[in-house]
């Protein structure tokens, strides 16, 4: 495209001019949902003020298709959020990223997806306090079904990826955030004769996990008590108040003592930066 004279010409915004939107800004996230599939915008960002327990104090912008901005009231809020996660609405995983300065509709990237693992088969002598680890998954890979892991003396041991409220996710490619139906790869196999192995299914889930709650202080606690790591979809309700019931500190803990997370699993994962580990275990991103 040639621009014209007129279209060369820069229109300068003032500094002044900008100055509530880039505070607005600052206290904000970008979040999309991981779908192929079309959902109830309306149902989902309702639900979502619900959990979120933000019902009036947050504001919900949709910036491009399935792409939102949420601004907060305070960085208080928004951390409870960012680091309560992940966060699912009917099975699809809502990938939240802070905002920064220059990001548009068009250049923002979202290609990680913050999840729960549990690691299984871990040799006796190797268990840790840590009953899980959060890792940061890119969407572009197959989940990781599992890691060798090695001793000081150079003793490998295979172990086992259990992922905690996995989204949604297909059986044939690994992917997040299409099912086999939407899979194109397990269609042109299956549509030219090939034979069909499923390298992926329900066995990656953890079976009857628990809530875990993001951190808060004594003073927020009622607040807080509504923030959960949970499916958004009709059954929250009934799984907030058994997380009630049972207690924060009970809330958070694991079902299985075969649990275990672990400092390192190999040379492909290194620990993001910024995070409270003692609260959260090891954040670790695999490229």
């Amino acid at each position: 495209m040639k621009l014209t004279a007129e279209e060369e010409e820069v229109i300068m915004i003032s500094e002044e001019a900008r100055l509530p939107e880039i505070k607005s800004c600052n206290l904000s996230l970008i979040g999309k949902f991981l779908t192929c599939k079309a959902f109830n915008k309306r149902a989902a960002l309702s639900t979502i003020r619900r959990v979120w327990g933000m019902q009036s104090g947050l504001q919900i912008v949709e910036v491009g298709t399935k792409l939102f901005q949420f601004k907060f009231q305070s960085d208080f809020d928004l951390n409870l959020v960012l680091k309560g996660g992940p966060w699912c609405f009917d099975n699809q995983l809502l990938m939240l990223k802070r905002w920064h300065k220059g990001m548009t509709a068009s250049n923002v990237k979202l290609e990680c997806a913050s999840l729960w693992v549990q690691i299984w088969g871990t040799p006796f002598d190797m268990l840790s306090a840590k009953v899980a680890t959060e890792v940061a998954l890119t969407i572009s890979k197959p989940l990781r079904r599992g890691g060798f892991i090695s001793d000081s003396d150079g003793e490998r041991t295979w172990v086992m990826f259990k992922y905690e409220r996995l989204p949604i996710f297909c059986h044939y490619c690994g992917l997040l955030g299409h099912d086999l139906r939407h899979c194109a790869s397990h269609y042109a196999v299956e549509k030219n004769g090939g034979e069909i192995e499923y390298q992926y299914g329900d066995w990656l889930k953890v079976a009857g996990s628990r809530q875990r709650s993001p951190p808060r202080k004594e003073e927020t606690e009622e607040k807080a008590g509504a923030l959960r790591s949970e499916n958004l979809g009709e059954d929250f309700s009934q799984h907030a108040n058994q997380a009630e019931n049972q207690g924060i500190e009970e809330s958070k803990q694991m079902v299985c003592c075969e649990k275990q997370g672990i400092e390192e699993i190999d040379d492909d994962m290194v620990p993001l930066e910024g995070v409270d580990k003692s609260q959260f275990g090891l954040m670790l991103i695999w490229k």
